[in-house]
């Protein structure tokens, strides 16, 4: 488990210590440190973080309302298993709303904006070649949000906020990451174009390939094949 400094609770209001907790106990499920199963008892994520009991507890509570553990018993809190239907789920939320945004985007986009998705890719081929699954994951991120930023609806980014993290997550289960690039590259080239319709049929073959290598990965080839099967 990464060692993580204590967050200096006695400078810091109440909370801003539990965001803190938060932010950092999310993360570490996002990038695997955390695995399903994994347990979370308030006690000694309290002494690793150097905090009270409490900023932890309403943590962990955050962390079940954004789907990322449960509550087994009472007493017993872990790291969810992601299931098919979850994974489903979130890719079918995906697809109705990123290709959406694609497809206006295109439309909306800028110079200026259109260079900052160009420097992003930019950083994910370095990663890339680094083979830092976390960093891949990170930059990943920060091009969909761009995308949804260039799309100019603030509706559209207030309805996938709340998911965000869980989409992060399913980003990291998909290791293919030199083709997960080739990918953006193809996406970022067809919301260039202006065109909504190539800019959306992009973003939709995106997500669809993205999920078969989430499902690949978490529940094996047979599981992507019945997919691809239909």
């Amino acid at each position: 488990m990464t060692k993580i400094e204590p967050l200096g609770a006695e400078r810091e209001p109440l909370g801003a210590v539990r965001e803190r907790v938060l932010a950092a106990l999310r993360q570490e499920i996002i990038a695997g440190r955390l695995g399903p199963g994994d347990r979370l008892v308030e006690r000694e994520l309290a002494e690793r973080f150097g905090v009270s009991r409490v900023p932890v507890r309403e943590a962990i509570r955050a962390l079940v309302a954004e789907g990322f553990v449960l509550f087994e018993t009472p007493r017993r809190t872990v790291v969810r298993r992601l299931t098919p239907t979850d994974v489903k789920e979130l890719f079918e939320l995906r697809e109705a709303l990123e290709v959406y945004a694609a497809g206006l985007a295109a439309s909306r986009a800028t110079a200026k904006a259109l260079a900052e998705l160009q420097e992003l890719l930019d950083h994910a081929a370095t990663a890339t070649r680094a083979d830092d699954a976390e960093a891949i994951t990170d930059i990943n991120t920060r091009f969909h949000d761009r995308i949804l930023a260039m799309a100019g609806n603030s509706l559209l980014i207030s309805v996938m906020e709340p998911v965000d993290g869980r989409l992060r997550w399913l980003t990291r289960q998909n290791e293919e990451w030199p083709q997960l690039l080739t990918e953006h590259r193809e996406l970022y080239e067809s919301i260039a174009s202006g065109d909504p319709e190539r800019a959306r049929a992009h973003a939709l073959a995106h997500v669809q390939a993205n999920y078969r290598s989430t499902v690949r990965h978490l529940f094996g080839d047979e599981s992507a094949a019945v997919i691809d099967g239909n």
